[in-house]
């Protein structure tokens, strides 16, 4: 039985790039630098053949090129029609009359060179109009794909990096920064693409173990029969085991959150902070911090549960880092210059100036705090600015005179 012979294995991949081949004459490729050259090179050779013309037709007319002399001599008498020759004699001298044509010609000639000047300025007046009517439209032509860039650029910031340029047209210094636009959005599709993957993978990964060692530590702990040494280690090791939990929620989150937000939907800030209030009203009570603040309807584009995301861990900031005594959280919300605005402002300790950027970061917190703390893994001001970026706004902390933060959160309507 003959065998089947091989398919022909595929050809070698290429190590060069075709686009990097530099033409055989580089100096026909048609080049922004040629084109513009060569356009305005031609514009200015049309308006100086126009001017040059303009200027002939006028000369030839000033000087009246073809018609009769501007004097003549009528039964003996020199008459003429553009100069004054009453004061010469009836019978005038050969050097009289010479002098009298010679003031004639010089009166004609001056009067054919200030017309002329006059009409050429009118000329070049016009033709300078035309010339920047002219020019500006071709510039605009010459550079159309620098909007299109701009334009696509901007859909990409606002929306997702799906989208392209694909500029065609001759191959020129504009092709080619869209070309290497268009590659450089492929690069960061795929390393957006793969930080998703890895988000979506590290959230399975990470919680699935934790889930697991809490219901194992619950178990234990409903025991009833163990001994109390082992019902304190429980204790501890479920509340270390929470924290971890909230420390990969945090994480994914800030991950997450970092990417434009594709699907908008209308989200109200005011309904969005009551929730939040909500939430945080049993640790506000414990505490013995009041939370007020009137809240009018605010209306944003974005997603809802982040934007909760935001109010939530702004207002329980506000209530754990707050007075002992005597403490109150206020929130409002409002529309103000057309953009939603959002303040979370309370009592507290206080905060210089100087520490104001540092409370952002990541795991950072009032005095330099970092791990070990009860009041949180301090990621939730990362995360509320992350969101706020992500949805066009920001977030802006400011001390409060007495003690205390204000924090304002301004958003796109």
């Amino acid at each position: 039985m003959a065998s089947t012979p091989a398919p022909p294995g595929a050809p070698p991949k290429p190590t060069w790039d075709p686009r990097e081949q530099e033409p055989s004459f580089p100096w026909l490729r048609p080049t922004i630098r040629i084109r513009l050259t060569l356009l305005y090179g031609g514009m200015f050779l049309i308006a100086g053949i126009l001017l040059l013309s303009i200027i002939y037709l006028l000369a030839a007319q000033a000087l009246a090129v073809g018609s009769d002399l501007p004097f003549k001599i009528v039964s003996g008498r020199v008459e003429s029609t553009v100069c004054d020759l009453r004061d010469l004699p009836s019978n005038p001298s050969p050097e009289q009359f010479n002098a009298a044509m010679n003031a004639c010609v010089n009166h004609q000639r001056q009067q054919a060179l200030d017309e002329l000047l006059s009409r050429s300025l009118l000329a070049l007046l016009g033709l300078s109009v035309i010339a920047f009517a002219f020019g500006y439209a071709m510039a605009g032509r010459v550079l159309s794909p620098l909007g299109r860039i701009t334009r696509t650029a901007r859909r990409v910031a606002g929306t997702d990096l799906t989208r392209r340029i694909e500029l065609d047209g001759p191959d020129d210094e504009l092709k080619e920064l869209a070309d290497t636009f268009d590659e450089m959005l492929d690069r960061l599709e795929r390393a957006f693409t793969a930080q998703q993957r890895f988000v979506g993978n590290a959230s399975h990964e990470l919680r699935t173990p934790l889930a697991i060692n809490r219901t194992l530590l619950e178990v234990h702990l409903s025991d009833p029969g163990a001994p109390p040494e082992l019902q304190q280690l429980g204790k501890t090791l479920l509340a270390t085991n929470e924290r971890s939990e909230q420390l990969v929620e945090g994480l994914l989150l800030l991950a997450s959150s970092e990417n434009q937000i594709v699907e908008r939907k209308p989200v109200d800030l005011a309904e969005v902070a009551s929730r939040a209030i909500d939430q945080a009203h049993g640790e506000a009570a414990a505490k013995g911090v009041e939370i007020r603040g009137e809240r009018a309807p605010a209306v944003v584009q974005g997603n809802g549960v982040l934007l909760e995301r935001i109010a939530l861990n702004l207002v329980q900031n506000a209530v754990r880092y707050n007075v002992p005594e005597d403490g109150w959280v206020e929130v409002t919300t409002e529309v103000q210059h057309g953009q939603a605005l959002l303040v979370v402002s309370n009592t507290g300790p206080v905060v210089p100036a100087y520490e104001i950027d540092n409370l952002f970061e990541p795991f950072r917190r009032l005095r330099t705090e970092r791990t070990g703390s009860d009041k949180g893994v301090g990621l939730g001001l990362s995360i509320a600015r992350s969101v706020a970026r992500a949805h066009g706004g920001r977030i802006i902390a400011e001390p409060r005179e007495g003690g205390g933060l204000v924090m304002h959160v301004t958003l796109p309507v």
